[in-house]
């Protein structure tokens, strides 16, 4: 079995930022792959965020984001609890990673996930057995 793989919230929007060809080409091929492997993993937050970025700075129709949000939805989700929160906070003060990115970095460790997918955390950043990839670089 493939790698598990987990997605922040930038690499779901840039599947709609039309102004942005060739990240959107990427980041949806990457989902499309992970969907495929069944190795992909969201988080509740991440699907949050997504639906605000893309109504709000992209313009995206409510209705055309809640539908991606269902497709989305079929990736591994991630449910954020009381002790995520905890543990993002624990990690935000080891890590001076900011609370949301420190949400994030928690989900992926809290899924099993040996890779994080993200435009804004620093590349080949491990944590716990995660390593942070941007997959807009070569």
């Amino acid at each position: 079995m493939s790698a598990r793989s987990f997605f922040d919230t930038n690499i779901l929007v840039y599947t709609d930022d039309v102004d942005s060809p060739v990240k959107q080409e990427r980041a949806l091929a990457l989902l499309a792959d992970h969907r495929r492997r069944r190795t992909g993993v969201l988080s509740t937050q991440v699907l949050q965020e997504y639906f605000v970025a893309t109504t709000t700075k992209l313009r995206v129709d409510p209705a055309i984001a809640r539908r991606k949000l269902e497709l989305f939805g079929r990736l591994e989700l991630v449910a954020i609890g009381s002790d995520d929160i905890l543990g993002a906070i624990d990690l935000h003060r080891l890590h001076r990673l900011s609370f949301w990115e420190a949400l994030v970095v928690r989900a992926a460790l809290a899924s099993g996930c040996t890779r994080l997918y993200s435009e804004d955390l620093q590349p080949g950043w491990r944590l716990d057995g995660v390593t942070v990839v941007n997959p807009f670089t070569d």
